[in-house]
C-alpha cells in the first residue's frame, strides 16, 4: 500500500449546506423557521379540539381511532422532519465556529420551538398509554390505516413508556425548564471545550493551538511532541475544570431529579429503553468485555517493549509503531476509501462518492470547531453532514470510513418517517463499525511488509481498545457519578478521582498508572446529554455487533454475499421498527448468549496475538 505524507498545500475542505439554505438569515430559512411556527400552532388546535392528552377520550371505533392516530403522526412527521432540518443546519455553524453569535441566537430561539414538540410527544404517550386499556386497540386500528400499520412499533413502544410520565403539568415544565436547565449546561460545554487553546512549542516556535490540534499530536512519532501534548492538554483542561465540573453536575443532576419522578429505577434503566436492550443483553456484554482485558493488557506490554519502554504511558496509547509513516493527503484517503468501498457495494461507493463531490465533510480542524466526529441526517434534502478533524493518519483515514457508515445508515433509511426511522445508540453503530472493518481489513491485505502489517495492527487495536477498554471505564465513571450525585454535587476533584480510579480498574498494569487521564470528564460530550445517559457501552455493542456481522459476511460464498448485502440493507432500514434482539436474530444471533459477543472479541484477540508475534 502506498502511502504519503500529507501535502501541507492540500485545503482541506468544509461542508456545503447551500443545498439546504442560503444562510442563517436568508430568505428560505425565515421562511421555514415561520411554517414551522404555523404548523406547531395548527397542531396545537388539533391536539386540544380531540383532546390528545392522558385520560383524553378514545374511540371506541377502531376505524375513528385510526383516523386520529394517523393525522397525529402525519402532522408530527412534517414537523419533526422540518425541525429536524433547520436544527440541524443551525448546528453546522455552532459546531465549525462556536463564536458565531447568529447561531447561538437562532438556535435559542430554534430550540424553545423543540420544546413544544417535545410536549407534543409527552401528551400523545400519555394518551396511547391509554388506548389498549380501551375496547378499541392499537391494533384492530392498524387495520383501518396504512399509516398506523406502518407505525406500530414505534405506537407500541411508545404506549409501553408511558408508564415513565410524570403529570402533564410537570411534563410540560420539564421540557420548558431544561432549556435554561440542562439543555444549558449541555451547551455550556460545548462552547467552553471548543474554544480552548493553549500554547505548544513545535520546532523552536510557540503557538496557541485548539485543544483538537493538540489531541492530534498524540499520534506524532516523537515520544517528546505526545508527552508535550498531554501535559498540555491536562493543563488546559486543568484551567477550565470549575465551569466543566457545575455542566456535569447540572445535567446529572437534573437527569436524577427527573428519572426518580418518572418512576425510573435510575439513569441506566432508562438507557437500556432508549437502546431497545434488555439488562441480561447488556451484562453478557459487559462481561465478555472483562475478560477481555488481559489480551489488551499483552497488547499494550507488547508495545511498550516496542517503544523500549517497561510500561507505556497514556501519551503512548496512539504512538505509531511499525515502518509505515501513515500518513495520507486528503485526496489519498477519499481514492483508498472508495476503492475499497466498491468492492463491498455499488450502493456504498456511490453514496460516499456524492458525500465528497458535493462536500458534505467538514475535515480541517480549527479553533471553535468542536473536536472529534460525527454525522449528522439533513432531513429536508436526504443528505448527511460529516466532521471530523483529519490529519493524515491512518486513524482519521477509519474515521472518514466510519462516518460514512452512518451516512450510508441515513440513505437505507431514506424514504421512511421521521417516527418510524428512529434508531437507538446500540444499532445506530453498526453501519459505521462494518465499513471501518472494511477498511482496516483492506490495509491490511495489502501492507507490503511485516512492519507495515504492525502499523495497521496497532491503528486498529488502539481504537478497538477504546471502544472495549476506555468504554468500559466511561461506564464505571458515569455509573458512580450518578450514584453520588442523587446525593450531593461532586466537586472536579471528585469527577477526576472517579475517572483515574475508574481507569486503573479496567487499564490495569497495562499502563504506567502515574500517567492516567483525570480530565477525561471534562471534554467528553457523551457525558453531558441530557437526553441520553450512558453514551459509552452502546460504541461497545456497534464494534462487537459491527465484528459480528462482518464476520458472517466473510464466512458467506461469494454467491451469497450479495444476498448478505440485501440483507444489511434491510436490517438498516429498519432499525427504527425492531428492538436489537429481533434485528439479530434475522442473522441467527442471539445476543443474550455470551458466545456471541465473544465471537467478535476473538477477531480483536487474534488480531492481538499477531501483533505481539511481528
Amino acid at each position: 500500500m502506498t502511502v504519503n505524507k500529507q501535502r501541507a498545500s492540500e485545503a482541506l475542505p468544509r461542508w456545503d449546506l447551500g443545498s439546504v439554505f442560503d444562510g442563517l438569515e436568508s430568505t428560505d430559512f425565515i421562511q421555514s423557521v415561520e411554517e414551522l411556527k404555523d404548523g406547531l400552532v395548527q397542531m396545537d388546535g388539533f391536539l386540544d379540539r380531540e383532546q390528545i392528552r392522558r385520560g383524553g377520550p378514545v374511540p371506541d371505533d377502531a376505524q375513528k381511532l385510526a383516523a386520529r392516530l394517523a393525522e397525529y403522526l402525519e402532522r408530527m412527521n412534517a414537523l419533526l422532519r422540518l425541525y429536524g432540518t433547520l436544527r440541524v443546519f443551525v448546528y453546522s455553524f455552532v459546531s465549525t465556529d462556536s463564536f458565531n453569535t447568529t447561531a447561538k441566537r437562532v438556535g435559542s430561539e430554534l430550540e424553545l420551538l423543540g420544546v413544544r414538540l417535545r410536549q407534543y410527544e409527552v401528551l400523545f404517550r400519555g394518551w396511547v398509554g391509554s388506548i389498549n386499556e380501551r375496547e378499541a386497540t392499537l391494533e384492530k386500528a392498524a387495520d383501518y390505516s396504512a399509516v398506523v400499520q406502518e407505525h406500530d412499533f414505534y405506537l407500541r413502544e411508545t404506549a409501553d413508556q408511558s408508564r415513565y410520565l410524570m403529570s402533564e403539568a410537570e411534563e410540560s415544565l420539564a421540557s420548558e425548564l431544561a432549556t435554561s436547565g440542562a439543555n444549558a449546561w449541555a451547551r455550556l460545554q460545548r462552547i467552553v471545550t471548543s474554544q480552548v487553546q493553549a500554547p505548544f512549542q513545535r520546532d523552536g516556535q510557540v503557538t496557541d493551538l485548539p485543544i483538537t490540534v493538540i489531541q492530534n499530536f498524540y499520534h506524532d512519532p516523537d515520544e517528546a511532541v505526545r508527552r508535550q501534548a498531554y501535559e498540555t492538554e491536562l493543563a488546559a483542561w486543568e484551567s477550565v475544570r470549575e465551569p466543566l465540573a457545575a455542566c456535569m453536575n447540572g445535567v446529572k443532576g437534573a437527569v436524577v431529579t427527573l428519572n426518580k419522578r418518572r418512576g425510573r429505577r435510575d439513569a441506566l434503566h432508562q438507557s437500556l429503553d432508549q437502546a431497545r436492550i434488555d439488562g441480561d443483553i447488556l451484562e453478557a456484554m459487559l462481561a465478555a468485555m472483562r475478560e477481555s482485558f488481559p489480551a489488551f493488557r499483552r497488547y499494550w506490554r507488547s508495545k511498550a517493549r516496542r517503544l523500549r519502554k517497561e510500561k507505556i504511558a497514556w501519551w503512548d496509547l496512539y504512538a505509531p509503531v511499525g515502518r509505515m509513516e501513515q500518513h495520507f493527503s486528503y485526496s489519498e484517503a477519499q481514492e483508498f476509501i472508495l476503492r475499497q468501498f466498491a468492492s463491498f457495494s455499488g450502493r456504498l461507493v456511490n453514496l460516499s462518492q456524492r458525500a465528497f463531490d458535493e462536500q458534505w465533510i467538514d475535515a480541517e480542524p480549527r479553533r471553535g470547531k468542536v473536536g472529534g466526529a460525527f454525522c449528522m441526517r439533513v432531513a429536508r434534502v436526504e443528505e448527511s453532514r460529516i466532521l471530523c478533524n483529519f490529519d493524515g493518519s491512518l486513524e482519521q483515514l477509519t474515521t472518514i470510513a466510519h462516518e460514512l457508515g452512518h451516512a450510508y445508515h441515513n440513505e437505507c433509511l431514506a424514504g421512511h418517517s421521521e417516527l418510524g426511522r428512529r434508531t437507538p445508540m446500540t444499532l445506530a453503530e453498526t453501519a459505521s463499525i462494518f465499513n471501518q472493518t472494511i477498511i482496516t481489513d483492506a490495509t491490511l491485505a495489502q501492507a507490503r511488509d511485516e512492519q507495515e502489517e504492525l502499523a495497521i495492527l496497532e491503528s486498529f487495536l488502539a481504537d478497538s481498545a477504546q471502544v472495549i477498554v476506555d468504554i468500559y471505564s466511561r461506564y464505571l465513571f458515569e455509573s458512580e457519578v450518578f450514584e453520588r450525585r442523587g446525593a450531593a454535587e461532586l466537586s472536579a476533584d471528585d469527577f477526576c478521582d472517579i475517572m483515574v480510579r475508574c481507569q486503573r480498574e479496567t487499564y490495569g498494569d497495562g499502563l504506567d498508572e502515574a500517567t492516567l487521564h483525570p480530565y477525561m470528564w471534562a471534554w467528553k460530550p457523551h457525558y453531558y446529554s441530557p437526553d441520553l445517559s450512558f453514551y459509552n457501552f452502546p460504541y461497545a455493542f456497534g464494534l462487537l455487533f459491527g465484528l459480528g456481522l462482518y464476520g458472517l459476511y466473510q464466512e458467506a460464498g461469494q454467491d451469497d454475499r450479495q444476498s448478505f448485502v440485501t440483507r444489511y440493507d434491510d436490517l438498516l432500514a429498519s432499525t427504527g421498527r425492531a428492538t436489537a434482539a429481533e434485528l439479530a436474530a434475522r442473522f441467527d444471533i442471539d445476543l443474550r448468549q455470551p458466545a456471541f459477543w465473544h465471537a467478535g472479541l476473538k477477531v480483536i484477540e487474534a488480531r492481538i496475538e499477531r501483533y505481539a508475534s511481528l
